[in-house]
């Protein structure tokens, strides 16, 4: 019975444990969806909210708030939500899953400090902590999978960062982190935290991945957290778009309002219609601007209105969207928005940047209800990233609209309210309202293909300035709409051509591979040419490539006495290089007898014993590279004390033995009758025969080291006294005689012969 027993319940614990194998990542289900959650605990954004940018859902299944976040792209989930319920299922499986999780190496404590680990799990016995670089190294494999395990809390110095080089995803990078996790600020973080204890992010902190505890408070305070794409992420390609019909014929239309110019506005390509289908006329617009026809009350307009009807009927069906953002009134603050459905359930004001990032997918929609009023700030923005196409983007909105001065709008705005834009606008779409006035001062409109317009070239956008370090790989990216596109890109006037480091020059994507701090340039740009003119030239885009770091001397070995100052000095050249100065792998900080931890030159005043070490160092980290110096030692000799004798007193041209002892070294005698020069060593000292008082002295030397201050000895002499004596007086026997006698210092004395030369 018992070798029949046994096998079963082996198998019952195999099916009921998770079993795990190297290179394959954890199941996280419904979390795979969350940025931040918490089965047990409060999620909490401090400073200013908007500051705050997050890219996937926020949840809790425990407290029924969360409090002081902003827009947030991606969808809340409190308690008693069956969203949160189902998030702390998978999460708590996935906890396990890395729990069981057998290492296969075990690292320090402390990672990072420039060190690169290939994939594999990794156990950090104790509390953990990573500071300045670490590398996670996939080697080419896109698969490789990084897993960090430790059983206590975890932190972060301030702009630690975790690099992901060749081929490393932060999809496949997992911290299992059962303690407190704290980030300092400015750390840029790489992979899913799976924690056990409460998440603590800090100021400009940058979170590639997702922050998710089983039992603890989630704290932010305006950090940028997005869920990373890859390892079978869905391609996000958002809603179905509307039937546009006649609509998208029209560059501006109302179906119940006058539309007006002031007589400037530009078209580009000579745009589409313009026209409105009663309540008023179209006026103000040149003709010659316009390739497209000016409709006042035609078939053309009320067939248009009729399908603009039902285009805003469909986009009010697609109500409640996908994510709703909580805050109408600060929207934009540099918000990334991704293809979905949007709805904002309230009068809407733009300010500054809204981003539109379609992750690369060129047919990706996005779609913005708004379900009151809607108006920006001068100069505000509608900038689409990685493929996004203005003729994808729609806005439903169910009030006034105005587009301030100066601000760049992109997509089909379809309005229940009067449109007023303003001067300087430049609006890559259509303005077309239900109902209401649409005015229109001093703008540009570029309206998207559609109703047989034929596009010249337009860009849409271009990747932004870069930074990189020499020997990296870039590329600057175009994303342009137009018929029969052509690219050339360009260093200043000079045309690229294909051939050395540079591919891309005739393509929407220019590569720049290997990067070479001769490639450093201001000028780079793009002219996009098509079918129809002008060509279109992007504005200049900036590379700056950073040389390598370069230690040019490093600090040396150094014995110093005890109580004087030192200083390790080392001299390195590079961008923004950053110094950490440690005792073993103990970082030094400023205080006490330390200053200049964080710089070129460690200072040590006073120094003592104690700071004696052979292992003094330097981590010098820069923009595009990061060293540790040479090993150096300090030998502190330690401070001398002497202790001096009683001295002997003497007769004069007598003879005296001082004595003196020091904690170490070698005692040296002086005196001041040798005008302080040396009259020898040793721990005692005999006077050469002297006739007037003398001061000696003492001090002790060891190496260069000389006792601060000599100590004094003072041989105290005795003058031989000199006797003077009086005339002896004559006398009889039996009587009485005076002697007289004088000394010159002392007691005098007297003794007779028939005494013996007793004293009398």
């Amino acid at each position: 019975m018992k070798s029949i027993l046994l096998p079963i319940v082996t198998a019952i614990i195999l099916l009921s444990c998770p079993i795990f194998t190297f290179g394959q990542s954890p199941d996280l289900g419904s979390a795979a969806n969350f940025a931040l959650f918490t089965s047990v605990g409060a999620v909490t954004n401090s400073g200013i909210s908007y500051n705050t940018k997050i890219t996937g859902n926020v949840g809790t299944n425990s407290a029924p708030t969360i409090t002081g976040f902003g827009n947030v792209d991606g969808q809340m989930h409190y308690v008693s939500d069956p969203a949160s319920a189902q998030c702390a299922a998978d999460l708590l499986l996935a906890y396990n899953t890395l729990g069981a999780a057998v290492p296969d190496s075990t690292i320090g404590v402390v990672i990072g400090n420039g060190d690169t680990l290939p994939a594999g799990i990794y156990l950090m016995p104790g509390a953990a902590s990573l500071n300045l670089n670490l590398f996670l190294d996939a080697k080419g494999d896109p698969n490789a999978v990084f897993i960090f395990k430790t059983t206590l809390a975890f932190s972060t110095s301030a702009n630690a960062k975790v690099n992901l080089i060749n081929g490393a995803l932060a999809c496949n990078v997992f911290w299992k982190l059962d303690g407190a996790v704290t980030m300092g600020s400015g750390t840029t973080f790489r992979g899913t935290i799976i924690s056990g204890g409460s998440i603590s992010l800090g100021t400009n902190d940058t979170l590639e991945g997702r922050a998710l505890t089983i039992n603890g408070a989630i704290l932010t305070d305006q950090v940028l957290i997005y869920t990373p794409i890859g390892c079978g992420s869905p391609i996000l390609s958002g809603p179905v778009p509307p039937a546009l019909a006649s609509t998208a014929c029209y560059a501006l239309f109302s179906s119940i309002g006058p539309v007006t110019d002031n007589g400037s506005a530009t078209f580009v390509n000579g745009g589409g219609d313009v026209g409105n289908n009663g309540g008023g006329l179209t006026t103000g617009f040149d003709p010659l601007k316009l390739t497209g026809d000016i409709h006042s009350i035609d078939p053309s307009t009320a067939l248009c209105a009729s399908d603009l009807l039902n285009v805003y009927n469909y986009l009010v069906g697609l109500a409640p969207g996908d994510i709703e953002l909580l805050y109408p009134a600060q929207f934009g603050h540099n918000l990334v928005l991704t293809p979905h459905t949007y709805i904002m359930l309230g009068a809407v004001t733009l300010t500054d940047t809204v981003f539109l990032n379609a992750g690369g997918n060129s047919d990706a929609v996005f779609i913005i209800l708004v379900n009151g009023a809607f108006s920006t700030s001068t100069y505000s923005k509608i900038t689409l990233t990685n493929g996004t196409q203005a003729k994808n983007v729609y806005w439903k909105i169910d009030g006034q609209v105005d587009i301030n001065d100066y601000s760049i709008f992109n997509g089909t705005i379809i309005s229940q309210g009067a449109i007023n834009l303003q001067t300087g606008v430049i609006l890559n779409g259509r303005a077309l309202t239900g109902v209401g006035a649409l005015a229109t001062f001093a703008m540009t409109v570029n309206t998207p293909v559609g109703c047989g317009l034929t596009a010249s070239p337009n860009i849409d956008s271009v990747f932004s300035n870069q930074t990189v370090c020499a020997g990296d790989s870039l590329s600057f990216i175009v994303t342009a709409t137009g018929t029969d596109i052509t690219y050339q890109w360009r260093k200043g006037d000079i045309d690229l051509i294909d051939g050395g480091n540079i591919s891309g020059a005739n393509s929407d994507t220019l590569t720049i591979n290997p990067v070479s701090v001769s490639d450093s340039s201001s000028k780079y740009n793009v002219v996009v040419s098509g079918a129809l003119t002008p060509n279109d030239t992007s504005m200049n885009l900036s590379l700056t490539v950073d040389s390598s770091l370069i230690i040019n001397s490093a600090p040396i070995n150094q014995i110093m006495c005890g109580g004087d100052s030192i200083s390790f000095i080392v001299n390195a050249t590079g961008s923004n290089i950053i110094y950490k100065w440690r005792k073993g792998d103990i970082d030094l900080i400023d205080g006490g007898n330390i200053s200049g931890a964080n710089s070129d030159t460690l200072t040590i005043n006073p120094t003592v014993v104690s700071d004696t070490a052979s292992n003094y160092n330097v981590i010098i980290q820069g923009n595009c590279s990061f060293n540790d110096t040479l090993i150096v030692s300090l030998t502190i000799t330690p401070t001398l004390t002497i202790t001096s004798t009683t001295p002997d007193t003497i007769c004069d041209s007598g003879t005296a033995t001082l004595g003196a002892t020091a904690s170490a070294g070698t005692i040296n005698w002086y005196a001041d009758s040798t005008g302080g020069l040396s009259m020898g060593t040793g721990t005692s000292f005999v006077t050469l025969p002297i006739s007037v008082t003398d001061t000696f002295y003492v001090d002790a030397t060891i190496g260069a080291c000389t006792t601060p201050s000599r100590s004094a000895v003072i041989a105290l002499v005795n003058i031989t006294p000199t006797i003077t004596t009086t005339t002896t007086d004559s006398i009889c026997s039996i009587n009485v005689a005076t002697l007289g006698a004088t000394a010159s210092a002392g007691t005098i004395n007297w003794y007779a012969d028939s005494t013996g030369g007793l004293s009398m």
